[in-house]
């Protein structure tokens, strides 16, 4: 296993990638505002379950097919673009106002808004690169299975990414406190987690693998 030393350094570098602001700390966010703090963690916890998948998938080696098939890349990409454009057009076309206690929004199960999160982030092939370029920089290969190192090195990842999203979470839904009392703009929420849902769809439609 790494030595502590290394340890630290994974995690002050996990700290710097998930304090800057990205496609997941905008979808949280904008979960956060308009549905509430509870689906902000959710949404979170769905996030970070895609990242144990993507580092196990680095541990086996299937992670190495993005780069040795380059159709396998497009085709999850793609999967997670119209996986995305579905998500807006769904929170569009939802009834009712977002902070209304009868909102379609606010009634979504935890587990829809868990697996929501979970599928954002499995079905983004750069989150696979990026694990998949980082992780083994910290593992020992003389150590402990390769695995089970990338499932210690996501478990701290996700942690520090807990603290940072944490806040962001906060923040959030001390703003949808705030906008709960303006009435002139009742769905203001609701367009905009569509818009960032739409948002990420075209960034993963137009962006390179590099």
């Amino acid at each position: 296993m790494p030595d502590f030393s290394t340890f630290m350094l994974f995690a002050a570098a996990s700290l710097v990638l998930t304090a800057t602001p990205g496609p997941d700390m905008l979808l949280i966010a904008s979960r956060s505002v308009s549905q509430g703090r509870s689906a902000g963690f959710l949404t979170y916890a769905g996030i970070a379950a895609g990242t144990y998948c993507h580092a196990f998938a680095a541990g086996l080696g299937l992670s190495q097919l993005f780069l040795t098939v380059p159709i396998a890349y497009e085709i999850v990409r793609w999967a997670g673009c119209i996986y995305l454009l579905y998500l807006a057009y769904k929170t569009m076309r939802s009834e009712g106002s977002a902070f209304s206690p009868s909102a379609t929004l606010k009634r979504l199960s935890g587990k829809r808004i868990f697996s929501e999160g979970l599928a954002t982030n499995l079905l983004n092939p750069k989150m696979a690169l990026f694990v998949l370029a980082l992780f083994p920089q910290f593992a020992d290969p003389s150590g402990a299975s390769l695995p089970v190192q990338m499932a210690v090195l996501a478990t701290v990842l996700n942690g520090v990414g807990l603290f940072v999203n944490g806040m962001v979470i906060l923040l959030g839904s001390q703003l949808r406190s705030r906008l709960g009392s303006i009435s002139r703009f009742p769905r203001l929420p609701q367009y905009l987690l569509a818009s960032v849902f739409a948002g990420l769809a075209c960034r993963l439609a137009l962006g390179t693998r590099s």
